[in-house]
């Protein structure tokens, strides 16, 4: 009886970490804003497109994607700050720190609902783009 129980618990508890471990991925898509890799940020980039920063401070001074708007997710982003750095109609890239971070999926949620038209989520973020080698400050 005891093994059973042991066998439960350290089952239950796996169950709780694989579930938690799954739960820290970002969505791979966003409703109302268009997916975008590496590559497809870059052709943005050239373009002129807006890119906006969501990682914390830390993470900005150490590198990030030239000319991107810092506007820390957790707390700076608001749509009036949104709206000061981008037009509502205006294309913006929106990243973080990849797959494992949540803030570039929640701040394209929260810009799509302020009204933003053209939002791109930058699901791989910076960590991709500094993998493919394009050009960070």
């Amino acid at each position: 009886m005891r093994t059973k129980l042991i066998a439960a618990t350290v089952a239950a508890a796996c169950m709780f970490t694989a579930g938690q471990a799954m739960a820290e991925l970002s969505p791979e898509t966003v409703a109302g804003a268009v997916t975008v890799d590496a590559h497809e940020a870059k052709t943005l980039f050239d373009q002129g497109v807006a890119f906006v920063d969501t990682r914390n401070g830390a993470d900005w001074e150490a590198g990030r994607i030239p000319g991107s708007i810092h506007l820390n997710s957790k707390s700076v982003l608001s749509e009036e700050t949104l709206a000061d750095a981008v037009a509502r109609d205006e294309r913006v890239v929106i990243y973080c720190n990849g797959w494992s971070c949540m803030r570039s999926s929640d701040a394209s949620e929260r810009a799509v609902s302020w009204g933003f038209t053209s939002v791109y989520y930058f699901r791989d973020g910076y960590p991709a783009w500094e993998t493919v080698d394009y050009p960070i400050e």
